[in-house]
Parts: C-alpha cells; structure tokens; sequence
C-alpha cells in the first residue's frame, strides 16, 4: 500500500486521539467514587437484610401484643359478666362460686397484664433496633447521594474532554484515505496501536529500538510505502525525527 508521508503523519495525530480517548474512558471507569458508592451500595444492602429481619420480629412481638390484649378484654368481659350475675344472685353457692371465679379472673388478669408489660418492652427495643438500622441506612444513602453528585460533576468534565477529542477525531479521520485508515484500525482493533512514530530507531508504540537490519529495510522503502512496525505491528510513520 500507498501513501504519501503527510497522509501517513495524520495516522499519528489520530493515533493520540485513540490513546487520549481511551484513557478518558478508563478514567470514566475507574473513578474512586465508583468503588466508594459500591462499597455503599453493599452496606445499604446488608443493613436493609437486617431491617428486614428486625421488621418480623417486630411483627411477631407486635402479633404476641395483640394475642395477650384479647386475652385480657375476655378476662375483663367474663369478670364482668361474674360480677354482674354475683350483685344479682340469692344463692349463696352461686355467690361463693362466683366470687371463687372473679379472684381466679382478677389473678389471670394481673398474670395477663404483666406478662403484657414484658412483651410491651420488648417491643419498645425492636423498635428502637429498627430505629436504629434504619437512621444508619439513611445516613449511608446520604453519603452515597454526595459521592453521586462528586462522581458525576467530574463525569461531566471527563464527557466534555472526551467529545472534544471524539470531534477532532472525525475531523482528521476525514482526511485520511479510505484505504490507509482500514488498515489502521485494523491494526489498532488487533494490536492496541494503529500507528507508531519512528523517533531516533526507536518504535513508539513498543519503546523498543529497532534492529539495524530492520533499520537498514525501512531506510531502503520508498517514502510512499506504508510499513509495519517489526515489533508492534502498528503502521510505522517515518518523520524527520526517525533517524533515518
């Protein structure tokens, strides 16, 4: 293949684009505040695990509550009931049995109410169990909020860069012949490097110094020629700075 040497030094100026482009992308990637509001993200997710649990024993003490209440008004209902058959009974073994039963009631019924009280506090540290895990959750969800705002503020940044660098891209993409830009990114798609400069023997893609009989090839192909690098398979662009 053909080109002349101007066509071949665009290669270069694309080139660092692709280079600029990709390091861009990889700083999008790896910003510090993806890991802070992943490692969040994950405290978040464990502490919602332990709010869900504390949620159903707060449920369970709650049902137990509930049971123990019901308990209570049938006691108080039957008591009721005893007392007002006991004001209006002329029996006297209606009256003892009924005054038996109302102490049995009045003892259930202060059994019943302390028991109540047990549960009542029980259920007062659930509570504050859940209280607890919740404010934590929405304080991990408020710092996830600030990193958010941090990451994306410098996204916005890193996008602007990178359209910028995307449009100059396509402007010198445009200059550069059909053919030669195939190959290209060919090479780069490949290899990582489309184009590589030729500096004082050296391959900049590689950082490697050529061989001399490579050096002695590339000194005796014709400036138009469009070679590969030896070593990093990069199309290799001859300048005035390749020692040749």
């Amino acid at each position: 293949m053909k080109a002349s040497p101007a066509d071949q030094a665009l290669l270069l100026d694309l080139q660092a684009l692709d280079t600029r482009l990709q390091q861009l992308d990889h700083r999008a990637k790896s910003l510090p505040e993806h890991a802070s509001i992943a490692e969040f993200t994950a405290k978040i997710n464990a502490l919602r695990s332990v709010a869900a649990e504390q949620s159903g024993q707060r449920e369970d003490v709650t049902i137990e509550l509930k049971r123990l209440e019901s308990d209570v008004e049938v006691v108080q209902a039957r008591a009721k009931r005893d007392a007002d058959r006991l004001a209006t009974s002329s029996s006297v073994k209606d009256v003892a049995a009924l005054e038996q039963e109302l102490a049995a009631l009045k003892k259930r019924q202060f059994d019943l109410e302390e028991i109540e009280l047990t549960v009542m506090e029980k259920l007062e540290q659930r509570d504050a169990a859940l209280a607890a895990t919740s404010a934590q959750i929405e304080e991990l969800q408020a710092s996830v909020a600030e990193v958010v705002t941090a990451r994306d503020a410098v996204l916005v940044t890193v996008t602007a860069e990178r359209n910028n660098a995307a449009a100059n891209r396509r402007t010198i993409e445009s200059k550069v012949p059909a053919d030669l830009l195939a190959l290209y990114e060919k090479q780069r798609a490949r290899y990582g490097f489309g184009a590589s400069l030729l500096q004082y023997g050296t391959s900049k893609a590689s950082g490697v110094k050529l061989l001399e009989n490579d050096m002695q090839t590339i000194r005796a192909t014709a400036p138009d020629e469009v070679i590969l690098c030896p070593i990093s398979d990069a199309i290799l662009v001859r300048t005035s700075e390749s020692g040749l």
